[in-house]
């Protein structure tokens, strides 16, 4: 019987993660993808993240419309608390996927915008300008994200 619910463990384990979307590498130290996504933020993102990426005044309080405004990007911000594959899917299709029924949010979906390959740029971009120990963190998080589809 143990066996059973393992195997059966096992196969669900299996689809979940053939199920998972596919993320390009996001690398802060591939120099010419940091490049490419200097300029994406400062075409995309810069407008409400913010040119050094220090998003919106008072970013944590909520406006007359009940939505948030656009975080930090930098290491003050909370960006660097979710795994690549998370930052990649809202850049890509907006919050609606990973927020509570109901959350507004000016985040625009990429998707149809910027290639995969572009989004993954943008990140490895914002992710280098991370001080080393806040890049070390958000790699674990990106690293116990992907072994077990949780955030610690």
């Amino acid at each position: 019987m143990i066996s059973v619910a393992a195997g059966l463990a096992a196969a669900g384990a299996a689809i979940w993660l053939v199920q998972r979307k596919y993320v390009p590498a996001i690398s802060a130290d591939d120099a010419r993808q940091v490049a490419l996504g200097a300029s994406v933020c400062a075409a995309r993102c810069a407008q409400c993240h913010g040119a050094n990426l220090e998003g919106q005044p008072n970013w944590q309080q909520r406006q007359a419309n009940g939505r948030l405004p656009a975080p930090p990007h930098d290491a003050t911000g909370h960006t660097w608390h979710h795994p690549d594959e998370i930052l990649f899917g809202i850049t890509k299709n907006g919050m609606a996927p990973y927020a509570q029924a109901g959350y507004a949010s000016d985040m625009p979906a990429f998707a149809g915008t910027l290639t995969d390959d572009e989004i993954a740029a943008a990140l490895a971009f914002i992710k280098s300008r991370w001080p080393a120990e806040i890049r070390a963190r958000q790699a674990h998080i990106t690293e116990q994200w992907s072994d077990q589809g949780v955030v610690p």
